[in-house]
């Protein structure tokens, strides 16, 4: 049974959550860019996850948690929230909107939007 892109979403964000990055990397075509709204532009995959990878380098555990997911024939977009647990004890949120584009059955595309969640809101 073929997997869906959805499926493949979440198995990315599973690769990613165990720390996987040549795993998820595997998932993404070789000219695969990232985009996030930090004003740096597009980006090659492996320039993006070794940037992922300083971030998470006090990180004891992350996980994503998915708010809402929608899907075509090649896209996925969904808003998620990462939560991480740091090597001392702390706990942070990252909220996000992502638009996955695949091609090929691989990932060739990523533009993420991190945004602020108001105080007292919860997903």
């Amino acid at each position: 049974m073929e997997q869906g892109v959805s499926d493949q979403v979440n198995q990315f964000l599973r690769s990613l959550e165990a720390f996987d990055f040549s795993g998820a990397q595997a998932m993404c075509t070789g000219a695969a860019t990232v985009r996030q709204n930090d004003g740096k532009g597009e980006q090659p995959i492996d320039e993006s996850l070794d940037q992922f990878k300083s971030f998470v380098g006090n990180v004891d555990s992350l996980r994503y948690d998915v708010i809402r997911q929608f899907q075509s024939q090649d896209e996925v977009f969904q808003q998620h929230v990462l939560h991480l647990v740091m090597s001392d004890g702390s706990r942070s949120t990252v909220h996000a909107a992502v638009y996955f584009r695949f091609e090929g059955g691989l990932i060739d595309g990523i533009e993420e939007y991190v945004y602020a969640e108001p105080a007292g809101t919860t997903p």
